[in-house]
């Protein structure tokens, strides 16, 4: 029997959208292992001192985490937007597992983090840090098991990240934010009355948009708001086309989906990497027990390994027993652990929180081990159920 026309779109853009994001994620993982490996090389100084050559009125870093960061957090506000207004997340039945899942996979990290953090206040500001997922990197791993993990998992990972960025776009927000320029607020509130005029209008040209975001990008700078946020500000205002009573259905013509598709190979191969290459390389040198013990780095890792899997797994545990919800479908409950770990790779998102959170270079080492232990430890533990798990799922379980 043949798929129906609109179903073959949906899987065909699902496909590609998660084949994206898995290559992306295998990418930076590569490209993560050879920032630490250069960070601990001869070519060390040469490398730090290039991230902080002046490039215009940012330095080299700057330009990479303020403004090439700005286009991902676009794509970021693509996916958000497309996905609850014409995708996985469109109707409440599809948000419930996902959504409760993201949540309760933020708010235990944040405590964990929290207890081992108590008795400093200023390190509280890394709360958020070890909240967030790395869509690409846990695909990226996922993608490694092919059949042996069902799609409908895939899809409740993907779901749950894109969630999680929202999550994480909001705490950016709200908690880091510092010093607010009310002139340049007013100017980029004035360009963005500008977007989402042209886009009730129906204005389609794409160059258009692109222009103002520009503009909105640099008075976001000047505004004392993270620069990147005016690239999710820019999302929200790019039209999509969506038919009634057939969600996910694809509108080639949709200047979002025409937008997203031509930033998903960019954002996933260029830009995510270069981030990760600028952000991910740390020195080992003078790594002890007494830096692995501490409460910056404790926290953040533990929060990853051990939050993450409390928080997602205990939220679908609960939502499955109380028949709220139900399993992906085929997926058993040792898949879904597996899941839950790979959850606990926080690596994109992680890096650019600390760097909010903290200016002290030093702490913000102890930061980003941090992340690679509890991302690394997550990704091996994942891997490990994921491949304990039975090759023929158990079945779906209500």
């Amino acid at each position: 029997m043949s798929l129906p026309i609109s179903t073959g779109r949906i899987q065909s853009s699902l496909r590609k959208f998660l084949d994206s994001e898995a290559s992306g994620g295998l990418v930076l993982m590569a490209v993560a292992a050879l920032a630490l490996v250069v960070a601990n090389s001869p070519i060390a100084e040469t490398y730090f001192h290039a991230l902080h050559l002046d490039i215009g009125p940012l330095s080299l870093l700057h330009w990479i985490n303020d403004a090439l960061m700005a286009v991902f957090f676009l794509l970021v506000g693509l996916e958000i937007k497309r996905e609850i207004l014409d995708g996985q997340l469109s109707t409440w039945s599809r948000r419930i597992l996902p959504g409760a899942a993201a949540a309760g996979g933020m708010l235990a990290p944040a405590l964990i983090y929290i207890a081992f953090n108590t008795d400093n206040p200023a390190s509280l500001r890394g709360w958020a840090i070890p909240t967030a997922t790395d869509i690409a990197f846990a695909l990226g791993v996922l993608s490694l098991f092919g059949n042996r993990v069902p799609a409908s998992l895939k899809i409740f990972l993907a779901a749950l990240a894109i969630i999680d960025d929202l999550g994480a776009v909001l705490v950016i927000a709200v908690f880091y934010t510092n010093g607010l320029n009310l002139l340049a607020l007013a100017g980029a509130a004035a360009v963005l009355a500008l977007l989402y005029g042209m886009n009730r209008m129906g204005v389609k040209t794409l160059s258009l948009y692109i222009a103002l975001g520009v503009a909105l990008w640099v008075l976001v700078f000047a505004s004392g708001i993270h620069a990147t946020l005016a690239g999710v500000m820019l999302a929200l205002t790019i039209p999509i086309k969506t038919t009634p009573g057939a969600p996910e259905s694809r509108d080639e013509e949709s200047l979002l989906h025409r937008l997203e598709h031509k930033l998903h190979r960019p954002v996933a191969f260029v830009i995510v990497p270069m981030f990760g290459f600028a952000n991910a390389g740390v020195s080992l040198g003078g790594t002890s027990l007494a830096t692995l013990a501490d409460p910056h780095t404790i926290g953040v890792a533990a929060g990853l390994f051990f939050g993450k899997l409390l928080g997602v797994l205990a939220v679908v545990m609960m939502l499955v027993k109380l028949r709220l919800a139900q399993l992906p479908a085929t997926a058993n409950w040792t898949q879904m652990t597996g899941v839950a770990l790979l959850c606990g790779i926080g690596f994109t998102m992680s890096l650019f929180i600390g760097l909010l959170a903290f200016d002290e270079p030093a702490v913000q080492d102890k930061v980003k081990i941090g992340i690679l232990l509890g991302s690394v430890i997550s990704g091996l533990c994942g891997s490990a159920v994921l491949l304990a798990s039975k090759r023929k799922p158990i079945g779906r379980t209500s």
